[in-house]
């Protein structure tokens, strides 16, 4: 018996091993097709192959790619982040991990301002072990946000609020809360679904995607400065026509990271 159990612990071994072995595979992958020079740190890949993250998400994750985005985002061990509109808790469920017992996450969501006529079915919640996440609910239009963040992240939502749905709230006012909530040298990362060249904000409630020319001056007349953008989530063949819900995860994502200045203290 306990040789029957000794080869049994050597066979999960194995299968540890190669499933790490897997995953380190695929980051690397991703990485080099993101242009970024090396696989994200140990405790990012950690996070990522947390077991206690849900099936549905993992299944989400190559076409996502959290490790080579959370990298380019430069979310690290101790930082504070507030996630806006986090939706089922995808990232949430990483970031907490992320962050560690030194950091901590703000899940923040927007109320609707209109109620859907026909509201979805309840999902079922996922239970988030982490125990240092704070969930909390705000109105676009009196928006607020906790101070001395390192790190405010959107994702596939930032479009989401030009829309009557939430109220079109003044976006100059909204932008310069999260500017305000952030340390000097912060950063606020936008990934959202790409729409045509010069289109604004036309296709925003329709199609769900957003002009990311529109993302850069809203967000630099406030007073943040365009860091980096990524190609990472680039789909070349997307052409911007389609409601997103029809190309689930691929759509033709665009990825930005600005930052507040380092001299800046408002």
């Amino acid at each position: 018996d306990a040789l029957g159990k000794g080869e049994n612990n050597m066979q999960d071994h194995r299968e540890t091993i190669v499933r790490a072995g897997l995953l380190w595979l695929a980051l690397a992958a991703s990485a080099a097709y993101a242009g970024l020079t090396q696989v994200p740190p140990p405790y990012v890949q950690a996070a990522i192959a947390e077991p206690t993250r849900p099936e549905r998400d993992r299944d989400r994750d190559a076409d996502r790619l959290p490790g080579p985005v959370i990298e380019f985002a430069g979310i690290k061990s101790g930082d504070k982040v507030a996630e806006l509109m986090p939706g089922r808790g995808y990232f949430t469920r990483i970031f907490c991990r992320v962050v560690g017992d030194k950091g901590h996450v703000y899940a923040v969501s927007i109320n609707r301002a209109i109620k859907p006529e026909h509201p979805p079915a309840p999902d079922e919640a996922t239970p988030n072990p982490c125990t240092n996440v704070t969930a909390d609910s705000k109105d676009a239009s009196d928006f607020s946000l906790p101070a001395a963040l390192d790190v405010v992240w959107t994702s596939e939502n930032y479009h989401d609020l030009h829309n009557k749905m939430f109220g079109s709230p003044d976006m100059h006012a909204f932008d310069s809360a999260i500017f305000k909530a952030l340390k000097p040298g912060g950063v606020f990362v936008v990934e959202d679904h790409a729409a045509e060249s010069g289109s604004g904000a036309r296709d925003t409630d329709t199609l769900h995607r957003i002009d990311q020319k529109l993302v850069v001056q809203e967000l630099t007349s406030v007073g943040f400065v365009l860091d980096s953008s990524s190609n990472l989530l680039h789909h070349a063949d997307d052409a911007h026509t389609a409601k997103v819900f029809d190309l689930h995860d691929k759509t033709d994502r665009f990825l930005l990271k600005f930052r507040k200045p380092k001299g800046h203290r408002g």
